[in-house]
């Protein structure tokens, strides 16, 4: 069975579906995690198109709130896709995703493969 895991840079993420369930809020943060648990996974890696309609608008809260979640749980957070025209509308969600990709716990990546050689690069450790 196939559970999701791939490894990249020794680092182990679990790669949710396309058709999984969309990340929409705290509660579906909760549940990816519980739905994680015992696969000893380092990252989750979330398609763009599995995010909730108002993920990237800063004003309602749920990036922040998701984001929380998986510190909280020493979870990290790779969110994958072209974000370009959500950044260019909103200079706050650009300062956001300039300062989580600084960061070691929250990343927004183009793919797997960007993904990959970050983490090679020694990031997220």
């Amino acid at each position: 069975m196939d559970d999701g895991i791939r490894v990249l840079a020794g680092q182990r993420v679990f790669v949710c579906p396309e058709d999984g369930p969309r990340l929409d809020g705290e509660a579906a943060a909760l549940d990816l995690m519980g739905r994680l648990w015992g696969l000893d996974a380092d990252w989750v890696a979330v398609p763009t198109t599995l995010l909730g309609e108002d993920f990237l608008h800063l004003r309602t809260g749920v990036l922040g709130g998701v984001v929380q979640k998986f510190v909280n749980y020493r979870l990290r957070l790779a969110v994958m896709g072209d974000i370009t025209e959500a950044v260019a509308a909103s200079d706050a969600l650009g300062d956001f995703v300039r300062e989580a990709n600084a960061s070691g716990h929250v990343w927004f990546v183009a793919d797997l493969a960007e993904l990959e050689q970050r983490l090679a690069r020694g990031g997220g450790g």
